[in-house]
C-alpha cells in the first residue's frame, strides 16, 4: 500500500516538474535548483520512503516507491508531470514511466542507468552507524565521527544533511537506516516494470562518474530508446558540482519538449 510522501510544492500553472533525490538524499538537497526552476514552472520535490521527512517502512523496491510517487501525483491532482530523478531516484522515475507512461510528460534521468550495480556503500553505512552510536551534539563532532570511515569532505557534508537535533540536543539520523540497509540489494538492482518508455527522455551523466559508462548505453537505450544523452564535466553529484550546466540542460530539454 502506498505511503504519504513528504514533499515541497512551489505552486504554479502548467505541467509540473517532479524532482526525486537519490540514495540518502532528500528534497532539501534540491532547494537551490527549485528556486531557479520555479521562475518558469511548478516544482514538486519529494522525500522518498525512509528518507527526509517521509515515513519509515520496510521495503525499498522500485515498484512500491513508484507507487508512492504515483499516489502523491493523485493526491495533488497532477495528471501528467515531467519527472527528474537522480541516481536511485532515477530508477524510481524510470519505474514509474514504465508502469504508468500516460502520467509522464517527459523523463530526465541524472547519472544512473537501468542496470544492477555492485555494492559500494559499505563505508557510508559504517560512517552513519558511527554517528548513530556516537550521539554528537554539534556538527563538528558529527563530521569527526563520519571521517573515521569517509575521507571525502563533500561526501561527509552530504551525509550530514540527514542529521537533525532532538529534544535533548543530540544530532540524530532522520533516515530509516535499518530499512535502507535491510533492502540494499533491491536498491542496487534494476528498476521495476517491463519494456521501454518511448516518451521524450534526457539522460545526464558525469564525465568522471562510473554510473553511466559507454558500455551501459545499449542496455540504457533498450529501456529508454528516445534518450538524448548529455555528458557534464562532473562526477556522480553532477547537479551539485555543475549546477549552472545542469540547469541549462534541464531547461533546454523542457523548453524543447513543451514547444
Amino acid at each position: 500500500m502506498p505511503i504519504d510522501l513528504n514533499f515541497t510544492d512551489t505552486g504554479g500553472d502548467g505541467t509540473p516538474l517532479v524532482v526525486v533525490h537519490g540514495l540518502l538524499g532528500s528534497a532539501d538537497n534540491w532547494r537551490s535548483h527549485a528556486k531557479q526552476w520555479q521562475r518558469r514552472r511548478r516544482v514538486i520535490a519529494v522525500d522518498l520512503r525512509n528518507h527526509g521527512r517521509s515515513p519509515h517502512v520496510a521495503g525499498m523496491g522500485y515498484e512500491p516507491m513508484a507507487e508512492d510517487l504515483l499516489a502523491l501525483l493523485d493526491r495533488l491532482d497532477v495528471s501528467r508531470a515531467h519527472l527528474l530523478g537522480h541516481s536511485m531516484g532515477g530508477k524510481v522515475v524510470i519505474s514509474l514511466a514504465r508502469l504508468a507512461p500516460a502520467r509522464v510528460a517527459s523523463l530526465i534521468v541524472a547519472d544512473i542507468a537501468p542496470v544492477a550495480y555492485g555494492h559500494d556503500h559499505d563505508s557510508v553505512f559504517a560512517a552513519l552507524r558511527r554517528v548513530e552510536a556516537g550521539e554528537p551534539t554539534n556538527r563538528r563532532e558529527a563530521d569527526a565521527l563520519l571521517a573515521e570511515h569517509v575521507e571525502e569532505s563533500a561526501v561527509r557534508l552530504f551525509l550530514a544533511t540527514n542529521l537533525e537535533r532532538d529534544d535533548s540536543g543530540i544530532l540524530r539520523l532522520r533516515i530509516g537506516l535499518d530499512e535502507i540497509q535491510g533492502d540494499y540489494e533491491t536498491i542496487m538492482g534494476e528498476p521495476a516494470g517491463e519494456g521501454a518508455f518511448d516518451g521524450p527522455t534526457l539522460v545526464l551523466r558525469g564525465a568522471q562518474s562510473r554510473y553511466v559508462t559507454d558500455e551501459m548505453l545499449p542496455a540504457l537505450r533498450e529501456v529508454l530508446p528516445q534518450a538524448e544523452i548529455q555528458t557534464l564535466e562532473a562526477g556522480h553529484w553532477l547537479h551539485a558540482e555543475q549546477p549552472a550546466a545542469f540547469q541549462a540542460a534541464v531547461n533546454g530539454f523542457l523548453e524543447a519538449v513543451e514547444g
